[in-house]
């Protein structure tokens, strides 16, 4: 008779490169944790300055002439020193789908300097464009040293120089928020509509976290927020969050419309760049000086980051008007040139929009001020997890299905727009947008 042949037993897996694949990110995120961290700490040291130094020493009327002047200050600098780097986020975006240069390290200290002179002078702008440009232009630089005797050992390769930028993008994030769960799938979301990229998913978990752990380290703390009351799900308040989402995704639609569309305005009609935020400070400071003179005494919460009036819309309804004043300062902002982020104005513009529709609707006015505080950046970011995660870091689990439901649904109803235009349709949101896939989004018809 013969033998029976052995069952067949799977060799055992070879765990050393696994364990040399994370040893490595380890340390590689260490030192970009470190450096997108330290970076995102003074630089919110260094907001925090400005801001305080504009709101107690400039009026309206000193406004008038410190707007033009600081955008003239930010066009020159980048006329003469920022060329290759004018993209911004966009850049970073392009890099890691099309890597061509390692992105130079002076986009760094002139997106730094540039969000500090705004904010200086009064422009409505955010942080996290500062921050994600600092950490991925940071990361970078390590594909630039990997030839270096102390890199060289880590035999770094170009597809790592995706995941370095993505790490860094995730760093910068995470730490000038204080999210990391959000600023580790930012950096994966962000790249692709509808796919997310799992093979830079350590690199951006270890960069994420360690940034905000070194952010923190250095004493730098974050805005708190709450949504003390949360009511029972029901059929009625499932309907009133998918309205609302709708309603915070075309809101997001027309930010995005707004911004694009008044920088291309100012690129049409105003040749030497430098000009355009002279030209964009002498109507901003003309418009506050305007509504503060008339029907809106208190013009300056919608000038620089409008954090206090971020919170203030926790508390209590805000005015219907405030969020399309805010949308457009932004708008005319950024479109003429000066420098920032757009997400602290998203999430001016959604807290301020549902703290006006808690006026109307029965659900609590935090929740509403939460769900459009993440919902409105979901559906111009086209960020919908990480989003989510996002509100559920800074307001607690308790309204988790609220926030999740807001933001998938204005992540829908934003439409293949953002306001990244680099960003790539992975997968259509819907099948009659499938003619879109493998488009960055500043390749298809407005």
């Amino acid at each position: 008779m013969a033998a029976r042949p052995l069952p067949h037993r799977p060799a055992p897996p070879d765990l050393l490169p696994q364990l040399r694949f994370l040893l490595r990110w380890l340390l590689l995120s260490a030192v970009v944790s470190g450096l997108a961290g330290t970076a995102s700490a003074g630089f919110l040291v260094a907001l925090d300055w400005v801001t305080h130094f504009r709101e107690t020493h400039l009026s309206y009327w000193q406004l008038l002439v410190a707007l033009p002047l600081g955008g003239l200050a930010v066009g020159l600098l980048y006329q003469y020193f920022g060329q290759r780097v004018v993209k911004g986020n966009n850049q970073l975006l392009e890099e890691i789908h099309h890597p061509r240069d390692v992105v130079p390290l002076r986009m760094a200290p002139l997106v730094l300097l540039g969000t500090l002179l705004t904010h200086l002078v009064g422009g409505s702008a955010g942080r996290e464009g500062t921050a994600v440009q600092m950490g991925g232009a940071l990361a970078d630089q390590l594909s630039r040293w990997r030839a270096a005797p102390a890199l060289r050992w880590l035999h770094l390769r170009p597809h790592d120089r995706r995941l370095l930028l993505v790490a860094g993008i995730s760093a910068g994030f995470a730490s000038v928020f204080g999210t990391p769960l959000a600023g580790a799938v930012f950096g994966l979301e962000v790249l692709l509509i509808g796919r997310l990229r799992y093979e830079a998913l350590l690199p951006s978990v270890l960069a994420a976290f360690g940034a905000d752990w070194v952010t923190r380290a250095w004493g730098v703390g974050h805005t708190a927020y709450a949504i003390p009351v949360v009511p029972a799900l029901s059929p009625t308040t499932v309907g009133i969050t998918l309205g609302c989402g709708v309603l915070f995704g075309l809101t997001a639609r027309a930010f995005v419309a707004g911004t694009h569309g008044l920088a291309g305005w100012f690129q049409r009609r105003i040749a030497w760049p430098p000009l355009r935020p002279v030209v964009g400070g002498v109507a901003l400071a003309l418009l506050a000086l305007a509504l503060q003179a008339s029907l809106v005494p208190d013009v300056a919460r919608y000038l620089g980051l409008g954090v206090p009036t971020i919170v203030a819309a926790f508390a209590a309804p805000l005015p219907w008007y405030s969020f399309g004043l805010k949308m457009f300062f932004t708008s005319l902002t950024l479109g003429a040139g000066f420098k920032g982020g757009e997400v602290t104005p998203l999430f001016f513009v959604g807290a301020a929009l549902g703290s006006a529709l808690a006026s109307v609707l029965p659900l609590p006015v935090a929740l509403l001020a939460g769900m459009g505080f993440v919902a409105v950046f979901s559906g111009a970011a086209n960020t919908p997890l990480a989003c989510t995660l996002m509100g559920l870091e800074l307001f607690g689990t308790a309204g988790a299905a609220y926030l999740a439901l807001a933001c998938v649904v204005a992540y829908l109803f934003s439409g293949h727009r953002g306001i990244y235009g680099a960003q790539v349709v992975g997968t259509a949101k819907h099948p009659h947008l499938a003619r879109d896939e493998g488009q960055p989004l500043g390749s298809l018809p407005r």
